[in-house]
């Protein structure tokens, strides 16, 4: 937890309270939930190099502490296959949020690969008022963003809880393999919803967490995108 405690210690020192993906990507994997292989890259060449060690195809996406919602800056290029289509991403990337956002500070481009498409869930925490903080799960794309087709559990939570949760939402039956897809790997599901609850409850300055999407395959599920949120000093 060394490094975790190095990554939230350097955001109170710059008096930020939300974490870049790449922060919150090494969070995630230092407690042992799988993101994909997302890197900062400073110039164009550097992308490219990144891109090749990484592989085809990938995702580019702009980096800065000062731009929450990177599509509102049009940050984000997908399924770049080759050199080419990389650098000519880099560059629309950067010249879009320098005019969008003209007074951010641009770190860089994070290179990440394209993940292959799975079944697309959704996992969080947030804090209640009441409560305290609070475990979700659910399905991705319209059945949380239509539906609101989620469950949620208090911390702690233990693998029965995890194991409900999943049961419970009403887009089951597409986790089991729907008109010839192939089934979620829900134990792996289960154990992701267990470390997050484990990190959650011994780290109380965490605010909110969103995992989205996770893309869950029939062995394994990995966070493709993810946002940490602290708590106010």
């Amino acid at each position: 937890m060394a490094n975790v405690n190095e990554i939230l210690s350097q955001a109170r020192k710059e008096k930020r309270k939300v974490l870049t993906e790449i922060e919150s990507k090494k969070v995630l994997k230092e407690v042992g939930i799988h993101c994909t292989d997302t890197r900062l890259a400073a110039t164009r060449e550097n992308a490219v190099t990144l891109s090749k060690e990484i592989g085809y195809p990938v995702v580019l996406k702009i980096s800065s502490k000062d731009i929450t919602h990177k599509s509102d800056a049009g940050g984000v290029k997908v399924n770049l296959k080759d050199k080419a289509d990389v650098e000519r991403a880099y560059d629309e990337i950067m010249t879009s949020a320098k005019k969008k956002f003209p007074n951010a500070v641009i770190e860089g481009i994070s290179v990440q690969c394209m993940a292959k498409s799975g079944i697309e869930v959704i996992m969080g925490m947030i804090k209640d008022p009441g409560f305290g903080p609070v475990i979700m799960f659910g399905l991705g794309g319209v059945f949380v963003e239509v539906l609101k087709d989620v469950a949620f559990r208090i911390v702690p939570i233990e693998e029965a809880d995890a194991e409900d949760m999943i049961n419970e939402i009403k887009g089951k039956k597409l986790l089991e393999g729907y008109r010839g897809q192939d089934p979620a790997d829900v134990a792996c599901l289960q154990q992701m919803l267990l470390k997050l609850s484990d990190f959650v409850n011994t780290t109380p300055e965490i605010e909110e967490i969103d995992m989205n999407p996770v893309f869950s395959y029939k062995d394994g599920a990995v966070v493709v995108d993810a946002r940490i949120i602290l708590s106010a000093a």
